[in-house]
């Protein structure tokens, strides 16, 4: 039995699938303004964030992680390197994921819906994350030795003094949203996609991974915590059966050049012995008038004995 081979191609999107656009804005500014307060309501907790930290650093250093200073010294090497890696981290974060909601939204509908619920999960359980943990990052960790580089290169979205930023939860490290965000968006577009490129949008990830970790703001630690978060969201929340086109039966032809399962005639050859039972003995016409004539010389063999008996 073969089949034939139907690759998934891009089709046109699903609008029955597609919520209603006003539900979903309002839906997900409050999922954003909630997280925003989430934070900002875990402020405050200085001396656990920076002993949290210290118990992290140590942690790292037993697992034998590589150290995120080896990943600063790279940058460091470059001002404008590490100016693009801080204007990357503040600035691609939340405009990479909100066109990434967008576009699934207008143009792969279902996976909007899933990816959608992924990130409110993953984003809940990082805030629930923050309250139990805070963590100070590492730039603010003596031990670390390393360079707050917003602060002393630029561009920053945090203020100079942690303890009454205003703005944002300093304290908030674990686990790294950035990272689970970008790991989201190369997912949602590789799963959502059939481009033979897709594959490059790990690259988002990659590059924000090296980018926390260099601009000293997380560890590697935050990363890794918030990858298995991301796993265990995909796994609960599963893209439903897609729509795509089921690969075409295609009948295999018999051995005698016959369809498989379509009815074999009896003078192909493909019958029992008893094929011409039913149907009679194939008509066999005379030279003259068409007459019925014995086709071959079995009947007259048999009346043989009987002409013989006569003559007796």
């Amino acid at each position: 039995m073969t089949y034939a081979r139907t690759e998934p191609t891009d089709q046109e999107p699903d609008i029955r699938a597609r919520p209603p656009l006003v539900r979903e804005f309002l839906l997900v500014a409050g999922l954003f303004l909630a997280y925003k307060f989430g934070r900002q309501a875990a402020n405050g907790h200085v001396e656990e964030a920076f002993r949290n930290a210290g118990n992290v650093w140590d942690l790292e250093r037993t697992l034998h992680l590589p150290g995120e200073g080896a990943v600063q010294g790279l940058l460091l090497h470059s001002q404008p390197l590490i100016h693009a890696a801080n204007t990357y981290y503040a600035a691609v974060h939340f405009p990479a994921t909100a066109l990434f909601l967008v576009w699934l939204y207008w143009r792969r509908p279902r996976h909007y819906v899933r990816s959608r619920r992924v990130l409110a999960a993953l984003t809940g359980a990082a805030l629930v994350l923050h309250l139990l943990f805070p963590l100070a990052p590492p730039r603010m960790l003596p031990a670390a030795g390393l360079v707050d580089t917003g602060q002393v290169y630029g561009p920053t979205v945090y203020g100079q003094t942690p303890a009454t930023d205003t703005m944002a939860n300093q304290f908030a490290a674990m686990p790294s949203l950035h990272v689970g965000w970008a790991v989201m968006v190369a997912v949602g577009l590789i799963v959502a996609t059939r481009s033979r490129w897709r594959w490059l949008w790990l690259l988002h990830p990659a590059l924000t991974l090296l980018v926390v970790v260099g601009t000293a703001n997380h560890y590697w630690l935050d990363a890794i915590v918030v990858g298995a978060m991301l796993a265990v969201a995909l796994a609960v929340f599963r893209m439903p059966p897609s729509a795509r086109t089921a690969p075409a039966r295609q009948p295999r032809p018999d051995l005698r050049g016959s369809v498989e399962g379509s009815p074999v005639p009896a003078y192909a050859g493909g019958g029992g012995p008893g094929a011409f039972a039913s149907a009679g003995p194939p008509p066999s016409f005379g030279a003259a008038g068409g007459s019925a004539a014995p086709a071959d010389g079995a009947d007259a063999g048999s009346r043989a004995p009987a002409r013989a008996g006569a003559a007796r």
